[in-house]
């Protein structure tokens, strides 16, 4: 901070420039209002960049967080939003302290492209009731009250406000192709509000904001409420935990000079901002994807940026709250909809339909749950597509194969002897390539016992097993007991220690059966059928 401070000043004051109109727009889409959405990026901002795990991310209420708390506030009230933050970082805060943050390193890339794009679609579906001057829509679907909203505008008073949203627009694709670097939200949003001001077009604005943060309290509850608010209260917690995390990913690829993110620390931090938004009445919020891109291109290296970005917009509240408040609804729903127009990347999206199909099942399936269910239901169901997909892989590329000696081993050349020749047509020799694992358990076993009557012994090679789970060990252990009343001698070659704990522990095989080497298991082999006995 000592080398970087001036440009991380610089860096502050151009994400709270940008994070202005975004935080007001997302607090209104959220039904709460634009002091909510404020009060939020202020609070929440703060906490979660001095207590948060990343140097670069940029915190606050968000478009995805809103999709969750629309139907909340339909059901129970706006009153309940500060008491679900409270909650929701309660829970995050248990998960940083539980260690789970380092879990979505094992979130696919079509997980996440399915659940931005869809969440892309939801926010532009949200500013309809903005940009038409409509009531919003009472379905908990966001598709449904989109339409409702639709359905209730006056068109004969739309086109005001449709218009203020289709300036707001223009002037960003005109400012996106000559002047990208500039604050594009907040300049588009200014010349709207004095377009509007200057002129007969009536359309609905902010309205009245406080002047100064409201003092901290902890909200009305009761035993009744905590539990309905329970269901809420772990969505919220799982999506800023989600989306905090993704988004520091995506600062950490950004920067990847800076040392990464500790993602349990990103969680405490994300879990203590969303307690202190809900005292002081504001969203849930989570880290910001747009915000932090904004921060690490304007040169940020430490979290001094976020914390001034959230002064910047204590300022703003302090001293310019009433001009604030002549802000033309519409020109909020205008600067969303450019925001969700930049999350929904079609190239991309063609390019996840073509690469395989898993790919395409996954992401296809997490962007239409993100648009139609909600956003927990969208992750859980891509990562158990993802699973499903990647299970089906493994079992393809997992090989129980008939093998015939001789054959090159660490050991060299192995071969039956002159005087084992005649074992060379009653031992059957199978290696398991991969893993042996619930996903092929049946086939393996259709495949060692399916033996004709000529077959005195089996080798079972495991050198090249990579994984045996407790399904790969009962399967072993029934294909042996089928051996056993065929009178077939077996022995099993090559597991490591892992492997034969498992097996032993699941009493599929003692470790009398385990041999190193293929020349071992010969041997153990030619021993048992010559004398009857088990080798010692």
């Amino acid at each position: 901070m000592r080398t970087s401070w001036a440009r991380d000043l610089v860096a502050g004051v151009t994400v709270g420039v940008v994070a202005l109109p975004l935080a007001l727009g997302f607090g209104v889409a959220s039904g709460a209002g634009a002091a909510a959405g404020l009060i939020t990026a202020i609070v929440a901002g703060m906490v979660a960049a001095i207590f948060g795990g990343s140097h670069l991310q940029v915190s606050g209420p968000t478009g995805a967080m809103t999709v969750v708390l629309l139907p909340v506030i339909a059901k129970h009230g706006l009153g309940v939003v500060p008491l679900l933050a409270i909650m929701g970082g309660i829970i995050v805060v248990a998960m940083a302290i539980t260690a789970v943050g380092r879990s979505v390193e094992f979130i696919p890339y079509p997980v996440v492209e399915g659940f931005t794009m869809g969440i892309g679609v939801i926010i532009a579906l949200q500013q309809l009731p903005l940009i038409l001057d409509a009531p919003r829509g009472t379905s908990e679907s966001t598709l449904v009250a989109g339409w409702q909203s639709l359905q209730q505008a006056d068109w004969g008073h739309a086109w005001q406000p449709l218009m203020v949203a289709g300036g707001v627009i223009v002037l960003h694709l005109i400012g996106m192709r000559y002047v990208p670097k500039w604050p594009l939200a907040l300049i588009s949003i200014i010349i709207a509000t004095v377009v509007v001001l200057v002129s007969p077009l009536a359309v609905a604005t902010i309205g009245a904001l406080p002047t100064g943060l409201p003092a901290p309290q902890l909200p009305a509850f009761s035993v009744g409420l905590l539990q309905d608010l329970t269901g809420p209260a772990l969505a919220v917690a799982a999506l800023a935990a989600l989306e905090s995390l993704l988004s520091a990913r995506v600062a950490d690829g950004m920067r990847p000079d800076l040392s990464p993110t500790n993602p349990d620390r990103e969680l405490m931090g994300q879990g203590l901002a969303n307690i202190a938004s809900g005292l002081f009445g504001g969203l849930p919020a989570t880290g910001a994807i747009a915000r932090t891109a904004v921060n690490v291109r304007s040169g940020a290296r430490t979290r001094l940026s976020a914390v001034t970005h959230a002064v910047v917009l204590l300022v703003v509240m302090l001293l310019l709250a009433p001009i604030v408040a002549t802000v033309p609804m519409a020109a909020l729903g205008g600067v969303l909809l450019v925001t969700a127009a930049r999350m929904i990347n079609l190239r991309l999206g063609r390019t996840m339909l073509t690469v395989t199909r898993a790919d395409r099942n996954t992401f296809l399936l997490t962007f239409g749950a993100t648009v139609l269910l909600d956003l927990v239901a969208a992750v859980l169901l891509g990562l158990l597509m993802a699973g499903a997909m990647s299970l089906r892989h493994m079992a393809a590329y997992s090989v129980v194969a008939r093998q015939n000696l001789p054959t090159s081993t660490n050991e060299g050349v192995v071969d039956w002897g002159p005087e084992q020749e005649h074992l060379r047509e009653a031992v059957a020799i199978f290696r398991i390539d991969g893993a042996l694992f619930y996903g092929n358990a049946q086939r393996f076993i259709d495949e060692v016992t399916e033996l004709g009557t000529d077959t005195a012994a089996v080798i079972i090679r495991c050198h090249q097993m990579r994984i045996l789970d407790a399904s790969g060990a009962v399967a072993l252990d029934t294909a042996l007991r089928r051996l056993r009343r065929r009178q077939i001698s077996y022995v099993i070659q090559g597991m490591n220690q892992a492997q034969r704990r498992t097996s032993v522990m699941m009493q599929a095989t003692e470790q009398r059966h385990h041999v190193r080497e293929l020349s071992e298991a010969l041997e153990w082999i030619d021993h048992e059928l010559r004398t009857g006995q088990v080798p010692k």
